[in-house]
Formats: C-alpha cells, sequence, structure tokens
C-alpha cells in the first residue's frame, strides 16, 4: 500500500509494504467540526474561558497590541484575526491597534508571507510592526525570569494599554506545548531573554519534551514571561491535517491555553506496540518543513519511537536549507556529535549560543541514532556537512536503512512527526 507523506506543498509517496509495520497517526482527524472555522472561534470568544469578554476588556483602551505569528507557524489567522479586531472595536472604537509579529529568533517575515497568512485586506489597512530580538533599543526590560535571565520584550507589547495573542496548539519538543504563553517568550522577547531561556540545562531536562508543561523549566519561565508582560487574552485554535480548524479556545492566557492543551492530549498521544528499528517521520509539510532547523521537532517525534541504535529518516523539503548559520556551523565544524554535546552541557546560561537548543537536539538524536535526510536535492550537501545522510525520496531512504537493520527490520512510520506524542 502507499502512503503519503507530508513534504513541502505537494506531499510524498512511500511506496512500502506497510503490513508489518506501525503507522503512528493523530486522532485529531477524526473530531468532526460543530461550525465553520470562523464560527468555532466566535464560539469560543463568546464563551471565554477565565476572562472577560474581549470587547470589555478592550473598554476605555486607547491602544491594543496583538501579537501574531509569524511565517512559520501555521496558524489559520484569516479565521481569528478579523473577530478579533471588531470585538477590540466593539469595545473601543477609537482604540489604535498594532499587530506585532512574533518571530522570536527567526528570520524577519515577508510581505508576501504576510499577505498569504493575514490576506491583503489586514495587511494594506492594519499597522503590523515585526519584531527584531537583536534590536537592544527596540526592546526593554520588565523583570527577571524565574531562571535568573532577564526579561527583556518588544516595547509595543509593553507601550500599549491592552496585549492579546492570537496562536495555535500543537505538541512542542522542548515547551511541551506551542501558543499560550510562547507568544510572549520566545515570541517578542530579546535574544537575551531567549537565550536564558533556552539554555543548555533546560534543554537538558527529561521535563523539556514533547506534550509535557508540569516541571518543564522552560514553561515555568514563559509563564513568568506572559504574566510580566500583562498578557490579557489569547485565542487560540487547533487544527487538523489540513491545517483548518477545528477547536477554539479563548480567554486568560494560562487558563485557556491549559485547557487546549489538555483537550489536544487526547487525540495526539500514540505509542508504538514496539519500538522501531527503522522510523520515519515528517515535518508535517508546508510551511513546517521549510528547513532543517525547523525539522528538527518532527525528528524527535522518530527519536521518542526508535529502537535502541535505530535508523531515523525524515521527510523533510528544507526548501531554505539549514534555517540558521550558527546551527549549520556548529554541526558542520564539531568534530562528532558526541564533541558538541559536551560542549554544549558545558556552556553556562549566560553564554547559551545563537540556536543551541536546536544543535543541541540534533546533537542528542546523533549520538543515538543513524539519520537519513529526505530534502529537495539542492540541500543535499547542506545534509552532509551536518553529519547526516541524504536520500532523493523516501523509498531510497527506507532501501538505504534496510540494507543497514535487514529486510524485517520493525517499521514504524510517523506522517506527522509534529501532529503527535510519542508516549513509551
Amino acid at each position: 500500500m502507499a502512503l503519503t507523506i507530508p513534504f513541502g506543498k505537494a506531499g510524498m509517496t512511500l511506496h512500502a509494504d506497510l503490513s508489518q509495520a506501525e503507522v503512528l497517526t493523530s486522532h485529531i482527524g477524526e473530531l468532526t467540526a460543530a461550525d465553520t472555522e470562523d464560527g468555532l472561534v466566535l464560539a469560543a470568544m463568546a464563551a471565554p474561558i477565565g476572562s472577560k469578554p474581549l470587547a470589555e476588556l478592550a473598554a476605555g483602551k486607547k491602544t491594543c497590541t496583538i501579537i501574531i505569528s509569524d511565517h512559520t507557524r501555521p496558524v489559520p489567522s484569516k479565521h481569528i484575526l478579523p473577530h478579533m479586531l471588531a470585538e477590540l472595536r466593539k469595545g473601543s472604537p477609537d482604540i489604535q491597534i498594532t499587530l506585532l509579529v512574533a518571530t522570536g529568533f527567526h528570520r524577519p517575515t515577508t510581505k508576501e508571507e504576510l499577505i498569504g497568512k493575514l490576506g491583503e485586506d489586514i495587511v494594506a489597512n492594519e499597522a503590523i510592526v515585526i519584531h527584531d530580538s537583536r534590536d537592544a533599543a527596540a526592546n526593554v526590560k520588565i523583570g527577571v525570569l524565574p531562571s535568573g535571565a532577564d526579561c527583556v520584550i518588544d516595547r509595543l507589547a509593553v507601550d500599549t494599554d491592552l496585549l492579546v495573542a492570537e496562536g495555535f496548539i500543537e505538541p512542542h519538543f522542548f515547551a511541551g506545548f506551542s501558543g499560550g504563553r510562547k507568544s510572549v517568550l520566545p515570541g517578542v522577547c530579546d535574544q537575551v531573554t531567549v537565550l536564558g531561556n533556552h539554555c543548555s540545562k533546560f534543554i537538558a531536562s527529561p521535563y523539556a519534551r514533547t506534550g509535557v508543561l508540569d516541571g518543564n523549566p522552560l514553561h515555568a519561565d514563559m509563564l513568568a514571561a506572559a504574566k510580566m508582560a500583562k498578557l490579557a487574552y489569547i485565542v487560540n485554535v487547533i487544527i487538523d491535517e489540513d491545517k483548518k480548524v477545528v477547536a477554539a479556545f479563548a480567554g486568560d492566557p494560562e487558563t485557556a491555553h491549559r485547557k487546549g492543551c489538555d483537550f489536544l492530549l487526547g487525540y495526539c498521544q500514540v505509542k508504538p506496540e514496539r519500538r522501531g528499528d527503522i522510523v520515519i517521520s515528517s515535518n508535517g509539510g508546508y510551511p513546517l518543513d521549510q528547513n532543517i532547523y525547523q525539522s528538527v521537532k518532527g525528528l524527535t517525534a522518530a527519536e521518542s519511537a526508535a529502537a535502541e541504535g535505530g535508523v531515523l529518516i525524515m521527510v523533510s523539503s528544507c526548501m531554505d536549507g539549514a534555517g540558521g548559520d550558527s546551527f549549520y556551523h556548529a554541526l558542520r565544524d564539531a568534530s562528532s556529535p558526541q564533541a558538541l554535546t559536551q560542549e554544549i552541557l558545558a556552556t553556562p546560561q549566560e553564554h547559551t549560543k545563537p540556536d543551541q537548543w536546536e544543535f543541541q537536539i540534533l546533537a542528542r538524536v546523533l549520538c543515538k541514532h543513524r539519520v537519513i535526510y529526505v530534502t529537495v536535492p539542492e540541500q543535499r550537501q547542506t545534509i552532509l556537512d551536518m553529519k547526516m545522510e541524504w536520500a532523493p525520496d523516501v523509498d531510497a531512504a527506507l532501501a538505504m536503512a534496510r540494507a543497514d537493520k535487514g529486510e524485517d527490520a520493525h517499521l514504524v512510520v510517523i506522517p506527522n512527526g509534529i501532529s503527535v506524542m510519542v508516549r513509551e
């Protein structure tokens, strides 16, 4: 039987006998939406969790900043932002609204990407500012996080009467879940705060894993940052494999987000009956598989489902390359993943390097597993430079893995590695 694996915008077909394989998929597709995408968002906003309605929060306010997602997140903003804007102006007709793009540590979002995400009308008529974590003059310190790192965030998130955010909730490979408090940290924080929060000690924590919030030191910092920033209200959605809204949660940033996370848990936990000698995963296709950096997320799902010494196959277009110079050079220039891991763990919090968390996790995986990447041909050399192997398609990668592990090797396939939480 053939199985389509998300890859770029088109997908890639795996032609293999899967009769003896395990295919682990999220059950989010079993959700039957009770309404349209807009209807689900409106219903959530009409019954906010732990909060007054957005219009009431806006009453008497002169300014509002809405933190919105950037180009790396498939948040269906076209079904969220128009309703938030309408509610804000219902509560305060003359309110001045700024959309602050939460780029975190990513590259700036282009105008074309904003139009694709928000629509031409919003881009043409709303004030939009792209956050820059590296511009110290644009950011201001508002406190100190539990980790000891300074909490420095975009001035536009501070100098406003009301701070709110949109977003979506999905499993996250070290923050537990996306959404909620992540709009602030790392979304609109200065690099000093992002680096402090993403230090090697925190990333190495056994609680810094997919689907884990309690005891997760990164999550504790993120919650504190959101509270210091006075984030007052969120609209977060859950999307299906087609990136359509299937559930929505609005209201208090902590309680509404937690309710959404608990809801998602029931649909995306998976458990292999037997760990895979070979595990195939993806990063969910475009826009999440644009680079190797983002694709480490889907790779950790394969890691969690693999037997000791298993071969991991990552199917991700990576059309934009590595996704960060420091990320690329860390792996390329290291003598080995093991040596890189030792160097990272010896790095104190105040000296955390850009992208360190991403190459720390990738190095962790490479210390334990052979990794074969399926990307666009242009990224072959980059993959090889980063101490992994390259294959032109998933069938070729599987043949390479079976040559190593044998034709009878147990195969586990995770079509969308970022949509599941693999449990032992």
